[in-house]
């Protein structure tokens, strides 16, 4: 490395240390900081990936990049209680219609079996899914990568369930949460037509998959600088769990995975087909950074003035508020070699369409693309400060949280995976999928 050019300072550990009060603001999750007094009961975070903060027009109710779950006021769960066997489609909507909660599985024209649910007083539930309807708690629709619209995503046939999935926490520590397929519809009922795949099971009850299908990965050694990337897996309609399917809807279910549960950890990755879903709990995001220090973060490495190497101009992260937005002072990379500069024409030729560049320091070409800070906090597995990039889209965080996401297989359509950025959704690209990020400091 010249002498000239030097990796990002490290954050002011001794400054933070000495003010024990400021550093346990600082790694009190967003909600925590709203809620000084009295804070109610957090469950977790469902954070969606490919969104940096928030969505790209604003978060707007129940449609959001991040929604929080907390305990109700009064308890919504259910449980199931009777089924009804061997009954015709017409009884079985009888059965349905009462004010209860009811799950149908339709083995044939002639055959429908109902389970009804009752109130469970020891869980809250919570519903996902495509629909706008007010059962569905968090609205999640279609990510396209690296979209700068909600309307990107608008034109794209979804492949989300409208009632895609519930998620049931315990009301009483250690406020276990559970994922199960499909959510409750307006009539507070699920159907499963002729085609969906379901089944009785060994004691008698019946179980089901739905269309597309809900899988889940829980990562090993939690959310941290440790983890691995674990198993896909499905879960079922009453939260079992299954090997994956051929293909996304495949009529054939996979095999039963007996040791493993629907219990979510932080970490864990929910797929709804068209969108991937990020499980924080409330410990986990305690020890995550926030937004205020990743701000801090980014003021640091302004102060230290990193320069182009070619116009000899300093360069500046923009504030979070600004991140879609290309400023003058924007550092730009190279990503083969990791080189940032400022935005210059040197080494434009036009046969390469101006998609390539060569860099000026070391003549590496390759593609040269704008720096973004990661704002979602969220998504990172340490504190760590933000010396890396992902390649191609240039978003930028730890070195360890950019190591975890490019050995993720995010499931990609219905029956392919690839690691892709959490903050965009851009699939990755290169040898490691990152780059390390060489500064040039200042002359003087």
């Amino acid at each position: 490395m010249r002498n000239n050019e030097k990796s990002l300072p490290r954050l002011l550990i001794r400054e933070l240390e000495s003010e024990k009060k400021s550093l346990t603001k600082l790694m009190f999750s967003p909600d925590q900081e709203n809620h000084p007094s009295k804070t109610p009961v957090k469950y977790g975070e469902l954070i969606v990936l490919g969104y940096n903060g928030s969505l790209p027009n604003g978060d707007r109710g129940r449609r959001k990049s991040r929604f929080a779950l907390f305990k109700r006021p009064k308890a919504n769960g259910v449980k199931p209680s009777t089924v009804h066997i061997a009954c015709t489609p017409q009884a079985a909507k009888a059965i349905s219609n009462k004010d209860q909660h009811s799950i149908s599985y339709t083995l044939s024209r002639a055959q429908t079996v109902v389970v009804e649910y009752t109130h469970d007083s020891n869980t809250d539930m919570f519903q996902i899914g495509r629909s706008t309807e007010s059962p569905i708690d968090f609205v999640v629709t279609d990510t396209v990568p690296g979209s700068q619209s909600n309307s990107d995503t608008q034109s794209v046939q979804s492949t989300i369930s409208r009632f895609a999935c519930r998620i049931i926490c315990e009301r009483n520590p250690p406020f276990t949460a559970r994922i199960y397929a499909a959510g409750f519809d307006s009539s507070k009922n699920i159907f499963l037509g002729e085609k969906a795949a379901k089944w009785k099971t060994s004691d008698g009850q019946m179980d089901g998959l739905t269309t597309n299908g809900v899988l889940v990965m829980h990562p090993r050694n939690g959310f941290t600088e440790d983890s691995k990337p674990g198993v896909w897996r499905e879960i079922s309609v009453c939260g079992n769990v299954f090997s994956l399917r051929e293909t996304r809807s495949a009529q054939q279910r996979g095999k039963m995975v007996e040791n493993e549960t629907n219990q979510l950890q932080d970490g864990s990755l929910i797929d709804l087909c068209g969108a991937t879903m990020l499980w924080r709990t409330a410990e986990g995001l305690s020890r995550t950074p926030t937004v205020k220090h990743l701000e801090a973060l980014r003021q640091e490495i302004n102060a230290a003035r990193p320069q182009c190497p070619v116009g000899f101009n300093t360069l500046a992260f923009p504030s979070m508020k600004r991140k879609d937005v290309v400023d003058e002072k924007q550092p730009w990379v190279y990503l083969n070699c990791g080189h940032v500069h400022g935005y210059h024409n040197w080494g434009n030729k036009e046969e390469r369409d101006g998609k390539d560049r060569e860099c000026p320091m070391c003549r590496s070409v390759g593609p040269y693309v704008p720096l973004w800070l990661g704002c979602e906090a969220g998504f990172y597995v340490d504190a760590g400060p933000p010396t890396h990039a992902f390649s191609p889209c240039g978003h930028v965080c730890s070195e360890k949280t950019t190591a975890y996401w490019s050995q993720i297989p995010l499931p990609h359509g219905t029956h392919t995976f690839h690691a892709a950025c959490p903050f965009c959704a851009h699939q990755l690209a290169g040898e490691q999928g990152y780059i390390r990020l060489i500064f040039q400091g200042p002359l003087d």
